[in-house]
């Protein structure tokens, strides 16, 4: 779709993992230690969300066992 995305790009005083500018879509993928920090994600992504980026997240196996169903929900909440 040339897509263009920013690894570890900073955003208000964040790092998000991966930022495509075109779309104002972040994509996070969290491994083991985002279950002991969930109260801390949500709470940043409401605010990222005030700030009119949207969120998706998927964890580190959905990427290991689903590199291409994580990828095809990227592309459809880029159409």
């Amino acid at each position: 779709m040339g897509l263009k995305f920013r690894r570890q790009h900073p955003i208000e005083q964040m790092i998000v993992d991966f930022y495509c500018a075109s779309q104002r879509l972040i994509v996070e993928v969290d491994g083991p230690i985002h279950l002991g920090q969930l109260e801390y994600d949500q709470s940043r992504d409401r605010e990222l969300t005030m700030f009119g980026y949207r969120i998706l997240r998927f964890t580190n196996g959905e990427v290991e066992r689903d590199l291409s169903g994580v990828l095809e929900k990227i592309m459809a909440a880029c159409r």
